[in-house]
Formats: structure tokens, C-alpha cells, sequence
């Protein structure tokens, strides 16, 4: 569920060269099978708390949002949304941002194995189609999933695909966090946590953020600012 933003003309791809995602091989696919079910059986034993400051995860079905969560945390974010978004509501759907490199397809697979529907680009490739692409399922009246420090970090950077997203939908950005009392904290570039049995996972869902349409690039910049204040301040490693 990577960030997204529209590139400099200079860097885009040239007319005719689309950049076409990578697909799951079927390797990938077997991995995702198995990604999907230990994640289950996984999330089957935590204890889950939510702390809802937005309003919005339990609210009305049909206020539709943006999740912003960190790319470390992405762990059990399909559970979460499927235990406070689709059980209260069975009707919501979500489609989320993935890195449309090789790695890529695998996380795709696995999202699809979750019933959200994979949007792939990043920062890097396939940024304005990934973005025309978010607009759209917003329009079929799907919630939406940014990691807005993904594919590559810094991490517990914001980058500003979020809130270019949130401009063009007029969605409003709900910020999400949790704390694992018992996790393994990988040496990766975001220090990727992986939740082990029976650990309690505390959920906060921050105050939303609202991009108007027609936010100039300053006021664009001080609402990127405030999403990362925001979400640091929710975040407990």
C-alpha cells in the first residue's frame, strides 16, 4: 500500500512506454496462499483494542476514507480493516496502493486473497496512472490504502501521494496506527514489525485530515506536515 505522487514531467515514462506491473508468478501466488492463511491463524490469537479518534473506522458505511498507515505496520492491516470496516459494514470495499515492481506482485496477490483490490505504482513507477486509478475506485464508492512513507522509505516520512490523493477524491484521511506489546522488528529500511501469538495489539486511529480541492501547494504542504505529525504522534514502537 504504497505512496504515490505524480512525477516532473522530465522524469515521466516516455509516450508508448507504459509501465506495465509485474505479475505473480506462480511461485508468488503459492506464497501469497500461504502469506494469506498464517495471517489468519495469526491474527485468530491476538487481542485487539481499537482507540477511535477519527469517528470515521466505526461510523456511517457510507463515509468513505483514506487509510494512511506506515509501511512497517502492513502486517495486519488487512485484518484490521476486515474486523472494525467489513464486519460492521459487510458492503465496504477497499483497493490499495501497491508497488507495481516484481516484489510487488506478491503483495498483490496476497491483497486479492483479502478481497481488496490491488492499485499498482509508487513514487517511482506508474505514479499519474496509479493515482487516476485510486480516483476511480473512489468513485465506485471503495475506501482507499496509502502507506505514505512506502516503497522505500524514509521511514515515518509522509510523502505527498496521500495528499494529492485526497485532493482529487475529496476523501478524508484517516491515520492509523498500532503497538505490539510482543512483535520481531526486522533490520529492514522501515524496520518491518511482525506480530507473534498472542500479543495484543493496540489500534489508534488519529483525527482526520481534509485536503480541500482547492489547496494551493503551500496549504498542501502544511496539511502533509500535519498528517506526519499526527501519525508520529499515534505511533509507538
Amino acid at each position: 500500500m504504497d505512496a504515490v505522487s505524480p512525477k516532473p514531467a522530465a522524469e515521466r515514462t516516455k509516450p508508448g512506454r507504459a509501465v506495465v506491473p509485474h505479475r505473480a508468478k506462480w511461485q508468488q501466488r503459492l506464497a501469497a496462499a500461504v502469506i494469506y492463511q498464517l495471517t489468519r491463524c495469526l491474527a485468530a490469537t491476538i487481542r485487539w483494542e481499537l482507540n477511535d479518534r477519527s469517528g470515521l473506522v466505526n461510523g456511517e458505511p457510507g463515509q468513505r476514507i483514506i487509510f494512511s498507515i506506515w509501511h512497517n505496520r502492513l502486517a495486519l492491516s488487512l485484518m484490521m480493516y476486515r474486523r472494525y470496516g467489513v464486519r460492521v459494514a459487510p458492503e465496504r470495499r477497499l483497493a490499495a496502493m501497491v508497488s507495481a515492481s516484481r516484489d510487488g506482485g506478491l503483495l498483490a496477490r496476497v491483497l486479492e486473497l483479502f478481497r481488496v483490490e490491488p492499485v499498482r505504482g509508487s513514487s517511482s513507477r506508474r505514479g499519474p496512472q496509479a493515482l487516476r486509478e485510486l480516483v476511480s475506485w473512489s468513485e465506485r464508492g471503495y475506501d482507499l490504502a496509502i502507506t505514505p512513507d512506502g516503497p522505500r522509505g524514509p521511514c515515518y516520512k509522509v510523502q505527498e501521494g496521500v495528499i494529492s490523493t485526497a485532493q482529487l477524491t475529496g476523501l478524508p484521511i484517516v491515520p492509523v496506527s498500532y503497538h505490539l506489546n510482543w512483535k520481531i522488528q526486522l533490520k529492514s529500511w522501515d524496520r518491518f514489525q511482525l506480530p507473534l501469538p498472542l500479543a495484543r495489539c493496540r489500534i489508534t486511529a488519529g483525527e482526520i485530515v481534509r485536503v480541500p480541492r482547492e489547496a494551493s501547494d503551500v496549504e498542501r504542504e502544511t496539511l502533509r506536515q500535519k498528517l506526519e505529525e499526527t501519525m508520529k504522534a499515534i505511533t509507538q514502537d
